[in-house]
Order: C-alpha cells, then structure tokens, then sequence
C-alpha cells in the first residue's frame, strides 16, 4: 500500500493505555507531511456529546466505509508513520473533510 491521501479513513492497531498493542481501530488522515509521517484523527462508534465530534455515515464516503455510523473526534489528533497503517477502509468527501479540518483548527483559535 502507498502513502494514504489526506481524507483517507485508514485502520491501525491502537495502543492501550498501558502501551500494551490494542484493537484496530480507524482514523482519518488529516494531513500528509513530508517523509513517512502522517497527522491522523481518531474515529470511534461511541457517540459523543462533547461538543467536538463530527457524524460519520455511509452517505458521507466517496468510496469505502465503516461497519456502523460513526463519529471523526477532532480533539484526538495523532501523528505516525504510514508503515503502522494496515490498511484503507475508503476516502470521505470533501465536504465531511473539510467540517472536520474546521473542527479541528476551531481547536486553535
């Protein structure tokens, strides 16, 4: 597999807490840096009333999907090499892209 394009919903296994290896789980690629690095946002089924999390449905795929509907956190953000991806799940359209980019750098402001 390549390097995933920004807007990719990508799976990789997630550590615990305690470092111990975790469970696959998917995550939004945000941002392509130079070199292998790439800047990731988590996606979890669990709904979240936090005021951050952005809806995640089939109708919101270019191509691919996830399982169930689910819901991009902008306030979990993570940086790691491609070579930890397993694999592509599908790509969002640009329209969910750019409402989760502007949750995120809503973070910033």
């Amino acid at each position: 597999m390549g390097k995933p394009l920004v807007g990719e919903v990508v799976v990789l296994p997630f550590p615990q807490t305690n470092l111990q290896s975790g469970k696959r789980r998917p995550a939004l690629v945000v941002a392509n840096l130079t070199g292998d690095d790439l800047i990731l946002c988590q996606i979890t089924s669990q709904s979240r009333s936090d005021g951050y999390s952005v809806p995640l449905a089939v109708a919101d795929f270019e191509r691919g999907r996830l399982a169930v509907d689910s819901f991009i956190r902008p306030n979990r953000l993570f940086t790691v090499e491609q070579s930890v991806i397993l694999y592509a799940a599908g790509k969002v359209k640009d329209a969910k892209l750019r409402e989760a980019r502007a949750k995120i750098r809503d973070l910033f402001a």
